[in-house]
């Protein structure tokens, strides 16, 4: 017999809809998993049965309706939830509760989505690794090893069966990282494709997206997503019609992580390859071509000025002066640099001409084919065995084929592949044409059911 959270969200829809389950059964459903299994996993920060239940009543009784009407939701724990405490990673924020919602939680709640809770993610989400309140957030593929991050409790909640789906973001991989770490489907959408209200810059990298089972569990939750406000600094819409299907297209590859001394993991290699191999054989065209711009040194260091100066951004608008000792080694030591305007400014120049390069080198293809990570789901503290000044290094080796993405503003996806003799999860990313995310999303489907 079939278990509900066996059932992909559009099927659990499907069963609402009709009848033959009810919203509070399936939200104490999901509940029961999570008070049983989330121990050992780390997925979230914050529960509220009582409000989820509440909530899936609401649906029941008819006083609530929507897309998602009834269906569980976990809210990333970066994002403002009224009434539900929100701590942004960070023991420095553990009591904060909002006022108000963030417009994508208000839209999701708009959509009668039941938020049972807070997934967790890393300080500020600062890091491709999840570890709040002590707890690392895990692959339920190996436990001893990160579901990545920053939407790390996000993907481990969605493989775990602990949520139907999941609302992540991703700045420099923060949604396709923790998918392919949790063999699932991850949706960087384009720039501006869902709201970043209130705007606090003109620069870009970062937007909301799902994390799901299934290409059509994760186009269903970023269509919800995906409603433009006025004061949008780069809004726009998906058309009505979106195809079901693609027409034959023209397909970049690459496999160099883009580093002069890190070689791309052999199952990243097979992974492409598998992945180009389908991909010809459903009428597209693949060509094999060189990295469009690597991570030289003054890329790398531009990287780690912009995330410097975002946490030094975050860190005074959130975290009274205080309380500021309770913040992470990392997040401290990205607030110990010495940045001037002038810094700033010349890292945004550099990453600029960076973005520009992919840009123009892919404008004669239609998709971009990449491994997702550098390797399989890393081992717990990983990160931390050169030192606090080392992890911004062993970072960007394993997640170096992310971040570009953001740059330009493309839409992405993460796709899972296969998994690897020792049980563990690889995945491949397509990045598509400025927002032709409906092209992009059409062809992961295909290759999802060939």
């Amino acid at each position: 017999m079939t278990e509900l959270h066996e059932l992909s969200a559009t099927e659990q829809l499907d069963a609402l809809h009709n009848k033959a389950i009810s919203s509070r059964e399936l939200t104490a459903h999901y509940l029961e998993r999570i008070e049983r299994l989330d121990g050992e996993l780390g997925a979230f920060t914050t529960v509220d049965p009582e409000a989820a239940l509440e909530q899936a009543g609401r649906v029941d009784d008819r006083l609530v309706s929507g897309p998602l009407a009834g269906l569980p939701l976990g809210i990333k724990d970066l994002y403002a939830t009224a009434g539900l405490r929100t701590t942004y990673g960070s023991a420095a924020l553990q009591d904060f509760v909002p006022t108000e919602d963030t417009r994508t939680v208000g839209l999701l709640r708009q959509a009668g989505a039941v938020i049972v809770g807070k997934t967790s993610t890393s300080e500020l989400g600062a890091t491709c690794y999840t570890e709040h309140d002590g707890r690392a957030a895990v692959t339920p593929y190996d436990t001893t090893r990160y579901s990545s991050g920053s939407s790390g409790g996000a993907a481990t909640a969605v493989s775990a069966g602990l949520l139907p789906l999941a609302h992540g973001s991703d700045s420099a991989g923060s949604i396709r990282t923790p998918a392919a770490a949790c063999h699932l489907v991850g949706i960087k959408p384009s720039r501006g494709l869902v709201s970043a209200a209130p705007a606090v810059s003109f620069f870009s990298a970062g937007t909301e997206g799902p994390i799901a089972r299934t290409v059509a569990d994760a186009a269903l939750l970023l269509e919800v997503m995906a409603q433009p406000w006025a004061g949008d600094l780069y809004g726009w819409r998906l058309p009505a019609d979106k195809p079901r299907s693609t027409r034959a297209l023209k397909v970049a590859m690459w496999t160099d992580t883009g580093l002069d001394d890190v070689d791309q993991h052999p199952e990243g290699l097979a992974a492409v390859r598998r992945t180009a191999d389908l991909l010809r054989e459903l009428g597209h065209h693949v060509q094999e071509i060189a990295i469009p711009a690597r991570l030289d040194d003054p890329t790398q260091q531009a990287v780690k000025t912009w995330f410097a100066a975002a946490v030094g951004f975050a860190v005074p608008a959130l975290v009274p002066a205080e309380r500021r000792h309770l913040l992470k080694p990392y997040t401290r030591h990205l607030l110990e640099s010495t940045l001037s305007a002038n810094d700033v400014m010349t890292s945004q120049a550099v990453l600029a001409r960076y973005a520009s390069t992919f840009l123009a080198t892919l404008d004669e293809y239609d998709v971009a084919l990449t491994p997702t990570t550098n390797g399989p789901p890393v081992p717990i503290g990983h990160f931390f065995a050169n030192g606090t000044e080392g992890e911004s290094d062993l970072m960007l080796a394993w997640s170096c084929h992310t971040p570009w993405a953001n740059l330009t503003g493309q839409p992405a996806i993460s796709l899972p592949s296969h998994l690897d003799p020792d049980g563990l999860p690889h995945s491949i990313q397509l990045v598509g044409r400025p927002r032709h995310d409906a092209e992009l999303i059409a062809l992961a489907a295909q290759l999802e059911t060939p």
